[in-house]
């Protein structure tokens, strides 16, 4: 639902600035279309300044909330969607829904990096034979506040070159892979094992200790063990972003996890290669699906976040419209007498119903705009959160929160349609007082 969401935004997005196109021009034109008393509706919002503020108070909350909430969902849809490969093909054994319950075989399926169609590096495949776990990190010393445990993933890796070709993953300026061979080396009489960090995950562990992240050469304690950090990964709005991947052999040591859990082969044609591991590989029946399948089904976890933002949504459209109308017809009762007024003057009653649906316009645009800005005051924030299929399967993310413009034009045009509704109404009611009887 997360993805088919975005896909309809995205493929509506000329449609959604349409709309927004057609407020502007609604706004512009309206009064231009016949005499509107709008220095009358100026000098009342002045006047009734402090209704006036409520009024707008309750757009711009409105529009900020919907703005992080949708941003949130954004930077998870788009976490999942980065870290697939478009060539890339996820080995499972057969039935497992996620890497962390898969068991491969490798006597029985070493042979699939030799199928027809998987691309090669200078002779070697390009496969990643992976193994795949979940460490509860203890945090020391952890700040007022901050938890004192965190869920960490790591990745053992048989060739953290080829791994890091496979899923476009390279490392900053100093920073070099494990050695696979050895993976572990000495230092002041102890053992360190050798580890590469996702960039977000350095930035998390760093504030353990006083940092900003953790660079090359630091130690970490995890699972018992001292580690150090050989190289941070560019790994940005990616999920490999909040993993570690050190040899293969240690992981499975220290984790008791004698099977590989995953490989991932980069290919020529995905779909195709799907097809001929799931129905013609008899050796050993396994799962294959495209990076991309396997990361769309991690944001089940998404899914019901934006369900409840659009639960959220309709509540505060709800009672936003109902406040935007009582609002109005508390100004229209103040204000019954100017509306006689302007009718015995020469005010049409169409003339009256413009002025008053475009003091809530008005009202919403300003309101509007004010809590998309401050929406976008969360732009490029990180958010720990929870990727997973909904089959017992997950893993903790670092996501960046992500504003764009079909994001801020969602808000806006929720706001202008909240206004429309609940000043609609009330401006009808306006239209209908009798002049005479407004008077008496």
């Amino acid at each position: 639902m997360g993805q088919a969401f975005f896909f309809v935004v995205e493929h509506f997005r000329a449609f959604l600035f349409g709309i927004l196109a057609s407020y502007v021009v609604l706004l512009v034109t309206l009064p231009l279309l016949g005499k509107i008393p709008l220095s009358y509706s100026l000098r009342n919002l002045l006047v009734r300044w402090k209704i006036t503020l409520m009024t707008m108070t309750a757009f711009t909350l409105i529009a900020a909330l919907l703005t992080v909430m949708l941003a949130f969902v954004n930077g998870m849809y788009r976490l999942t969607a980065n870290s697939a490969h478009p060539g890339n093909v996820m080995v499972l054994s057969d039935g497992a829904p996620d890497e962390a319950f898969s068991n491969l075989n490798y006597g029985n399926v070493k042979n699939i990096e030799t199928q027809e169609g998987v691309l090669r590096d200078g002779g070697k495949p390009l496969a990643s034979w992976e193994v795949y776990v979940v460490c509860n990190m203890q945090i020391k010393n952890p700040a007022p506040g901050r938890r004192a445990r965190r869920f960490v993933q790591v990745r053992g890796l048989d060739d953290p070159v080829i791994s890091g070709k496979v899923h476009g993953v390279g490392l900053y300026p100093g920073g070099e892979w494990f050695d696979a061979q050895v993976g572990v080396v000495e230092k002041d009489g102890k053992n360190l094992h050798q580890a590469v960090l996702g960039e977000g995950l350095a930035r998390e562990m760093g504030k353990d200790v006083g940092k900003q992240t953790l660079q090359v050469g630091d130690t970490f304690e995890m699972a018992d063990w001292d580690w150090v950090v050989t190289g941070v990964m560019k790994s940005a709005g990616k999920t490999f972003d909040s993993e570690v991947w050190a040899k293969r052999q240690l992981v499975k040591d220290k984790f008791h996890k004698d099977n590989y859990t995953t490989c991932v082969l980069q290919t020529e044609n995905a779909e195709k290669m799907v097809e001929v591991l799931n129905e013609k590989f008899t050796i050993d029946k396994v799962n294959a699906q495209t990076e991309a399948a396997y990361f769309d089904k991690l944001n089940a976890t998404n899914r019901m976040f934006l369900i409840g933002t659009l639960v959220v949504t309709g509540v505060m459209a709800f009672g936003g419209i109902f406040g935007v109308m009582n609002t109005m017809f508390a100004a229209i009762s103040q204000r019954t007498k100017d509306i006689g007024v302007l009718r015995i003057i020469g005010f049409s009653g169409w003339q009256v119903l413009v002025a008053f649906f475009l003091e809530a316009l008005l009202l919403a645009l300003i309101g509007g705009l004010i809590g998309c800005a401050l929406g976008s005051l969360s732009h490029g924030w990180t958010a720990n959160s929870i990727a997973g299929s909904g089959q017992g399967g997950g893993r903790s993310v670092v996501l960046k929160i992500t504003v764009d413009a079909t994001i801020l034009a969602v808000s806006l045009t929720f706001s202008l349609v909240m206004a429309t509704v609940g000043g609609l109404i009330p401006a009808l009611f306006a239209m209908r007082v009798r002049p005479l009887e407004s008077l008496r």
